[in-house]
C-alpha cells in the first residue's frame, strides 16, 4: 500500500471514529452516567441548605413539588437536561431566584439524579449548557397517563370571542409586553413617591407574584388553555358554531400549544431578549388563525373590530 493511499485509509478512519463519537456524545443519557458521586455529595449539601425545606428532606416533595420518581420524571423526560439545570438556575430558590451559582446548579442536578436512581461516573456535569442540552432522559421512563374521565362534560359558557379576550387576548399581551420591559427590573416609583396612578391588574400582579412569574403563568395559560378551543358546541360571537373538527383549526390550535410551550422555556431562562424573539412566533400562530378565520382585510387595512358587520363571516374558513 502506497503511503498515499495508506494516509486516505487512516484519513477515513479518523473522520469515521470521531463522527461515532460525536454521535455518541449527542446521544447520551442520564443513564450513561453524566455525573460523579463527589459532584452529588456537593449538591446534596447544597440541597439541605437551599431546597430540603420546599421539596422534602428526600426529595419526596412538601410545599413544593417531589424531585424523584414518576411525577417528577415526567415533568421533565421530553426536555433536555439543559431544561431542569435552568430551571434550578434561573427561578430557585423560590424566593432567591437566580443566587445559585451554574456550578451550584450542576451539583444539585447530580444529586437529584442520583436519588433517582441513575448511575455515577467519574465525569463531573458539566454546567455548560450546550454540553446539558445534549444529555436526555431515555424514552420509556414513565408511561403516558391516561385522562381521567369525571363521566361529565360541561357545555361552554362563553363564546369564542370571550375566550379570546378573556384569556389569549390579556396573556399574549403580558407576553408581548417584554419586548419593552424587563420583568425582573423593579417598577418605578411614581413622581413624588408612591404607587402609580390608576389600577393596573399587571402592576398588582407584579407586586404578589414576581415579573417572570407573570410571564411564566401567561406562556402556561395560553398552552392549557388552547384545548379549549376545541370544545364541542362551543360558538362564535356571531352565533355560528366553532369549526372544532376543521383540519385546519385543529392545526392552528397544536400551533399555538407548541408555541405557548416554547414561550414557557424562554421565560423559565429569565432572559429578556429570547422571550421578545419568541413573541414573533406567538404573534404569528394568533394571525395565521386570524386570517383564515376571522379577518377580512379591506383596502390593506385590519378590520375595525367594533364594527358589528365584521364579525358576520367570523369561524367561516376562507
Amino acid at each position: 500500500m502506497s503511503r498515499v493511499v495508506g494516509a486516505a485509509v487512516l484519513g477515513v478512519s479518523l473522520l469515521a471514529w470521531l463522527s461515532a463519537v460525536a454521535s455518541a456524545q449527542a446521544s447520551r443519557t442520564v443513564q450513561d452516567g453524566v455525573f460523579s458521586d463527589a459532584q452529588a455529595a456537593r449538591g446534596q449539601a447544597v440541597y439541605g441548605q437551599q431546597c430540603a425545606t420546599c421539596h422534602g428532606a428526600k426529595l419526596e416533595g412538601a410545599q413544593a413539588p417531589p424531585l424523584v420518581a414518576d411525577g417528577f420524571l415526567g415533568r421533565w423526560q421530553d426536555q433536555p437536561l439543559s431544561s431542569l439545570f435552568n430551571k434550578i438556575q434561573n427561578t430557585m430558590p423560590a424566593d432567591r431566584q437566580g443566587t445559585l451559582t451554574r456550578q451550584q446548579s450542576a451539583d444539585l442536578v447530580a444529586h437529584i439524579l442520583k436519588t433517582g436512581g441513575f448511575r455515577a461516573s467519574a465525569a463531573e456535569l458539566s454546567p455548560d449548557d450546550a454540553a446539558l442540552s445534549r444529555i436526555t432522559w431515555p424514552t420509556g421512563l414513565v408511561a403516558a397517563a391516561a385522562a381521567p374521565t369525571t363521566g361529565r362534560v360541561f357545555p361552554p359558557l362563553g363564546n369564542m370571542a370571550q375566550l379570546m379576550r378573556g384569556i389569549f387576548f390579556p396573556n399574549s399581551n403580558l407576553i408581548f409586553t417584554v419586548q419593552t420591559r424587563d420583568p425582573g427590573a423593579k417598577p418605578e416609583p411614581a413622581a413624588g413617591g408612591g404607587q402609580t396612578g390608576g389600577f393596573s391588574f399587571v402592576e398588582w400582579g407584579a407586586g404578589i407574584y414576581g415579573g417572570w412569574e407573570l410571564i411564566d403563568n401567561a406562556a402556561i395559560a395560553l398552552a392549557d388553555a388552547s384545548p379549549l378551543m376545541l370544545t364541542p358546541g362551543i360558538r362564535c360571537e356571531n352565533g355560528r358554531l366553532a369549526p372544532v373538527t376543521d383540519p385546519d383549526w385543529i392545526k392552528f390550535t397544536e400551533q399555538m400549544i407548541a408555541v405557548a410551550r416554547k414561550t414557557y422555556q424562554a421565560s423559565q431562562t429569565r432572559n429578556q431578549e429570547l422571550v421578545s424573539e419568541a413573541t414573533g412566533d406567538l404573534s404569528d400562530a394568533c394571525a395565521a388563525c386570524h386570517q383564515a378565520y376571522r379577518e377580512t382585510r379591506r383596502g390593506g387595512r385590519a378590520p375595525d373590530p367594533t364594527d358589528p358587520s365584521n364579525k358576520a363571516n367570523r369561524c367561516m374558513p376562507r
